[in-house]
């Protein structure tokens, strides 16, 4: 039985693909290649990765027996899939000076046709949802570009600048924002069956929440600028012990990508995809770890919410904001609504662990290893960034980082248990 709708995965497969390569456009064969630490990878290697999977995954299961005509790619663009076989080392990958960038794209067009051919034509249902997975997989991939395209231009002593991209609105946001009090009880967590999800949001079930408070917005760089100058950084009273250990080890004093002007005395300024701007007060605060986070909560006098706290509170706000689809690649200042920027702009952190939901069970085959290997050692994020597709994202979608990792565009929003 093939799939009823291969016109719309057509259309959407295009889509994707196509805003990969718009993304990737601006870079030089030399940015392409250049990996500035092993946690992020080349933009060369997530062009072909993305490809990878589609011809591992996708057109593997169509075509028994088929043969890559890629000598080796097989090996160099396999991210973590044991069960499909080696893997480059990844801390190795800004060495793959080989294949050029163009014998990459050249890869991902001959993907592209193969696959779409069978598009046309129609797919089985099963491997229609792999197609699907393959998509939102990638839209996971043109976030990561980006997060690593800046980690590697803020390398570079001359800030190059990624793209012209317009300023965010001005905005008069002034104050603590306001809190949003809700009820709490017997809810229902994790995503609906009638549409796509990636395993680690399923089952759905039941969970129970204490009243809480929410504020109104996520905290902006003018308020985590008060905890910096009030030594914030400084204090191990603020800190859990590996948050702390992080900060010597480190000697972190600020957010990343902030540039102090005289030590921080006359305000800083900010590295953006968009180059060297003046730090604006008002837009959400980026590019801070969860031990951060979590010392900025409890200088505030407040906490980090649990993810399931967090959805609970977005499952009743439209999925609008700041997102890769608008252009401005960087978090903007916020509106005024009872619980604004739920969405985009930010990541935000949230107190809860990375964990298999109760029941939780992997996807059958080599596609059973993309979330439930990782369920050791991260913390959880939610609502999507500044540099997420809007159609990606939805308020079951979890993410997931280390505690110390602070490259993805994440932020925090507080919370207080209910008075």
């Amino acid at each position: 039985m093939l799939s009823a709708r291969g016109d719309q995965l057509l259309v959407r497969y295009r889509a994707v693909r196509s805003a990969t390569a718009r993304l990737a456009a601006p870079l030089s064969p030399e940015d392409a290649c250049a990996q500035s630490m092993p946690d992020a990878s080349p933009a060369k290697w997530h062009l072909a990765h993305t490809a990878w999977f589609f011809e591992t995954v996708v057109i593997e299961a169509l075509e028994p027996g088929y043969r890559s005509p890629f000598d080796g790619y097989r090996v160099l663009f396999n991210s973590y899939y044991q069960g499909i076989g080696r893997q480059h080392a990844r801390p190795s990958r800004g060495l793959l000076t080989r294949p050029s960038l163009s014998d990459v794209l050249a890869y991902r067009h001959a993907i592209d046709e193969r696959l779409e051919a069978h598009l046309t034509r129609g797919l089985p249902p099963a491997v229609a949802a792999l197609v699907e997975l393959g998509l939102h997989h990638e839209q996971q991939h043109q976030e990561l570009l980006l997060m690593d395209i800046k980690h590697l231009f803020a390398q570079n002593p001359l800030l190059p600048v990624y793209a012209n991209l317009p300023l965010p609105p001005p905005t008069s946001v002034t104050g603590a924002g306001s809190w949003q009090s809700v009820a709490g009880g017997l809810i229902d967590i994790g995503a609906m069956a009638d549409a796509f999800a990636f395993d680690n949001e399923r089952p759905r079930h039941r969970a129970w929440l204490a009243p809480y408070r929410l504020a109104q917005r996520p905290v902006t760089n003018a308020e985590f600028a008060a905890f910096v100058a009030d030594g914030g950084y400084c204090n191990p009273l603020l800190w859990l012990a590996d948050g702390w250990a992080t900060v010597q080890r480190e000697g972190w004093q600020h957010p990343a990508y902030w540039l102090p002007r005289d030590g921080g005395r006359e305000g800083y300024d900010e590295f953006t995809l968009g180059g060297t701007r003046p730090l604006s007060p008002h837009a959400a605060v980026c590019h801070v770890s969860f031990y951060e986070a979590d010392a900025y909560a409890r200088w505030a006098g407040a906490r980090l919410p649990t993810e399931q706290e967090w959805e609970h509170a977005a499952a009743g706000v439209a999925l609008e904001g700041n997102f890769v689809d608008d252009g401005l690649l960087h978090p903007a200042g916020a509106g005024d609504e009872p619980l604004t920027q739920m969405y985009g702009d930010v990541w935000e952190w949230t107190a809860s662990s990375y964990a298999p939901y109760p029941g939780f069970k992997p996807l059958a085959g080599a596609v059973g290893e993309y979330n439930g290997k990782f369920m050791a050692n991260q913390m959880v994020l939610r609502g999507g960034c500044c540099v997420s597709p809007r159609d990606h994202l939805r308020a079951s979608y979890r993410n997931f980082f280390y505690p110390q990792q602070r490259w993805q565009f994440a932020g925090l929003r507080l919370a207080r248990d209910e008075d």
